[in-house]
């Protein structure tokens, strides 16, 4: 109907006139602190050491306003937070529910660890490129990603992930740095490219780019939508993210290249935002298109699991053996998300949070075995036990958690999928999780005799003792994968919840949406 020219158009109903709680600020709080520090930090370039020390504090503040949005989102269900007053979906929402939240914690744990070892790895000249400036960009799109309630701002998140982690990638301008920038740009662009196909393919469908708004129009326009075409846009871009087989090369071709902490924010952080999407994306808005593409994704799942761990017992670099397991836990998580089941989505989750931690420590420890060393050749290495004990336990301890082991954190999640595997009659997708682990076994107890057990040939064995720097995150990540290996309870209850809301969102579509079911 026309509007007839001076009549006033109610907009009240669109708006939001109440005060907007507290508690909901805590929803958008880690992306506007990582931005404003990263501005901070961009302006105190010239001070190196303040410089340091603000982002350490800045990500130490990070870790709590994370834990209180998780403690919020556990007592009261997802929290959202419009931008403008603008009710969704005219709105740009943050919609946070239990999945979101421990995601964002976690990030945020790896990178306060990063940002401490960063003390001792990263020189003057990296921290004067902009090391801390850039760590913080990388999490407000990492903390984005994980919180936003926005198709299109999932895209921008990715974007600011994207563009900060390449200049981590370059810091130093070394060659072999240059080499694997530019395999990980382009094979990045190319999947950054596709989510932004899909997310226009989307918006032409549905007129809007709210997750929750889109759920709840699916279930209207399915039948006359290119749904498929839709599932499978995002499908091959959030794995190519994730370096899910056949897309994967460019990981472990990427990865040995930057300073050893920035591989490790790397492997803690960068695969598991895209698998974050690809579930939020997968169970929230094409939940029966997953269904339909769920074969596929469960051979790709089992194909990258294999061909990653035989990858892993290839290699003679430790950073390239270790990036082998971060693509191999991508398979993991991938037959979770074929499942479909609660047991599958269940054990996804804890491998993703367990695999966030783990993989970050293991990227640390393969920095102080080359500094102990003075290699990452598993050739030249040798003697690491005889030169410091306690770090060779703590090793130890995380190779176990790796393959898959009792009883450290990497156990439980493995034993979730092959047991949802087995309780759907698909032992095929059972088999390789087993395979797997068996072969990464085999590497670390390789990895292990040959760089720790095995008398060094070069490099004379005298004791060393691990600067306090490195010393501290690597036993707060190792006390967390021992902690939750022993004491999986709460965790495993927490998953379970985040797996229910997950594949049955109504809690999350009335957190967007008070009062009802639509908009």
């Amino acid at each position: 109907m026309a509007v007839s020219p001076g009549a006033t158009i109610d907009i009240s109903a669109a708006m939001t006139v109440a005060p907007v709680p507290l508690g909901a600020w805590l929803a958008v709080a880690p992306v506007a602190l990582c931005v404003t520090l990263g501005a901070i930090l961009l302006m105190a370039r010239s001070s190196l050491r303040l410089q340091a020390w603000i982002a350490l504090c800045g990500l130490g503040l990070l870790v709590l306003i994370d834990a209180a949005l998780l403690a919020k989102v556990i007592a009261e269900g997802p929290v959202t937070m419009v931008m403008g007053r603008w009710l969704p979906p005219f709105g740009i929402a943050f919609t946070v529910d239990l999945f979101g939240a421990l995601m964002a914690l976690a990030a945020a744990v790896v990178a306060l660890a990063a940002g401490i070892y960063g003390l001792a790895d990263i020189d003057e000249t990296a921290r004067r490129y902009g090391f801390y400036p850039l760590l913080m960009m990388l999490m407000a799109g990492v903390s984005g990603a994980f919180l936003t309630g926005d198709v299109f701002n999932l895209y921008v998140w990715f974007e600011v992930l994207l563009i900060s982690s390449f200049g981590l990638l370059v810091l130093g301008s070394e060659r072999g740095q240059i080499d694997g920038a530019m395999k990980y740009a382009v094979l990045n662009l190319i999947g950054t490219t596709l989510f932004l196909i899909a997310v226009g393919v989307l918006y032409g469908v549905f007129g809007t780019l709210n997750m929750a708004d889109i759920a709840i129009k699916a279930e209207t326009l399915r039948e006359g939508a290119p749904m498929m075409t839709l599932a499978a846009l995002f499908l091959l871009a959030f794995a190519m993210k994730a370096a899910a087989f056949p897309v994967n090369f460019w990981l472990p071709a990427s990865y040995h290249t930057p300073r050893i902490v920035v591989s490790a924010l790397f492997a803690g952080l960068l695969t598991k935002v895209g698998i974050y999407a690809l579930l939020r994306v997968m169970f929230l808005l094409l939940p029966v298109e997953r269904e339909q593409l769920s074969l596929l994704i469960a051979i790709v799942g089992a194909v990258t699991i294999i061909v990653a761990a035989l990858g892993v017992l290839a290699q003679d670099d430790i950073r390239r053996l270790l990036g082998y397991v971060v693509i191999s836990g991508i398979g993991n998580m991938l037959i979770g998300a074929a499942l479909g089941t609660a047991g599958g989505l269940s054990g996804a989750i804890f491998y993703a949070l367990q695999s966030m931690v783990l993989m970050t420590a293991l990227y640390f420890v393969a920095g102080q075995a080359a500094t102990l060393g003075k290699s990452f050749s598993l050739t030249e290495l040798g003697g690491l036990y005889r030169r410091n004990g306690a770090f060779a336990a703590i090793s130890l301890i995380l190779f176990l958690s790796a393959c898959g082991l009792p009883p450290f954190a990497g156990f439980w999640p493995k034993v979730m999928l092959v047991k949802a595997s087995l309780d759907v009659g698909a032992w095929w997708l059972a088999a390789p999780i087993l395979i797997g682990s068996l072969l990464t076994t085999i590497a670390f107890g390789r990895l292990f005799l040959l760089a720790y057990w095995r008398p060094a040939a070069a490099v004379p064995e005298t004791r060393k003792s691990l600067d306090l720097r490195v010393l501290l995150p690597l036993l707060g990540l190792s006390a967390l994968v021992v902690g939750f290996g022993l004491l999986p309870e709460r965790l495993l209850l927490l998953v379970q919840g985040a797996s229910m809301e997950l594949a049955d969102p109504t809690i999350y579509l009335r957190s967007v949406f008070p009062g009802s079911a639509a908009p």
